[in-house]
């Protein structure tokens, strides 16, 4: 199969236009797809949309998984192909969808790594930060990561204008451009308007648009809070993974450690399904159980 760009590009604009998906996602699935569209030309050669079936797919997969790749990754593989042949059914391109005979590889569900409350507390009580523009900068954009819990791009896009001083409150615009409310504590709130007021005074050039910005006034860029926060969780944390999803995850756990409801948390997370968010229950049945030890008799 040849997906020539005349045919490819529709499913792509329908991703970015209709669907709003990321620009990160909408490269995810045009790798997955030129993936498949590579390995259909040099193992049967040219072949219409219209002739593949269910074998081609399998193949295909049975390769990758002799390639090493996990089930995980053969998921979103699997789920890229689904969504592009049913896009092209839907339109009367195809008549069948092949997508249909294959059943995705059972894939063991990976607990969400978090930092512990101790070591948030540390970081964001104990550990010194520059007194500079940079410093200021990282302390509140680690700050907003764990108080709310919101995704780095929502993060580094955030605008001045979603902030709402009288209520508390930030509005976000998470995935597929839904809107969500997130409420913040009158510190938090106390914290932006500082950081605002410090920006319009000693950095009277800076943009007023984003929220966030580093020492020349630009937007920050998803590399560079990635260095930030692994910086400074390095510091007070010896978990492997120290990216800013980590302080997403620390936020839901210890939120439901902590009794939240779940659906309250799958709001604030922007989760499209509550099935995303019931991961963080194990964590929670965990911390049950530890008390149970330390206060059951018979434990």
């Amino acid at each position: 199969m040849h997906i020539p760009h005349p045919i490819f590009q529709p499913f792509i604009d329908y991703l970015k236009y209709e669907k709003r998906y990321s620009q990160h996602t909408i490269v995810s699935y045009q790798t997955d797809l030129i993936s498949f569209n590579d390995y259909i030309i040099m193992q049967y050669g040219e072949t219409q949309l219209s002739s593949l079936s269910h074998i081609y797919i399998r193949t295909w997969l049975a390769s990758l998984k002799d390639e090493g790749l996990s089930e995980r990754s053969i998921n979103r593989k699997i789920s890229s192909l689904k969504s592009f042949f049913k896009y092209y059914l839907k339109r009367g391109v195809i008549t069948q969808n092949p997508m249909g005979k294959v059943i995705s590889p059972k894939s063991q569900k990976r607990l969400p790594v978090f930092i512990r409350d101790k070591e948030i507390n540390t970081l964001l009580q104990h550990v010194e930060f520059p007194n500079n523009w940079s410093g200021k900068t990282e302390r509140l954009l680690l700050t907003v990561f764990y108080d709310t819990g919101m995704r780095l791009s929502e993060l580094i896009n955030l605008n001045r204008s979603q902030v709402n001083f009288a209520n508390h409150s930030l509005k976000v615009l998470g995935k597929g451009n839904k809107e969500r409310i997130i409420p913040i504590s009158p510190e938090l709130a106390s914290s932006i308007k500082d950081y605002i007021h410090d920006s319009d005074t000693n950095y009277p050039d800076f943009p007023k648009d984003f929220l966030l910005h580093d020492e020349k006034g630009k937007q920050l860029r998803p590399r560079k809070v990635y260095t930030i926060v692994n910086k400074y969780l390095s510091l007070v944390t010896t978990a492997e993974k120290r990216s800013p999803h980590i302080l997403r995850h620390s936020f839901a756990t210890h939120m439901m450690n902590n009794g939240a409801d779940l659906n309250a948390v799958k709001e604030l997370l922007g989760h499209s399904s509550l099935a995303a968010t019931q991961v963080y229950t194990h964590n929670t049945i965990e911390k049950l159980k530890e008390i149970y030890k330390k206060s059951h008799p018979k434990a």
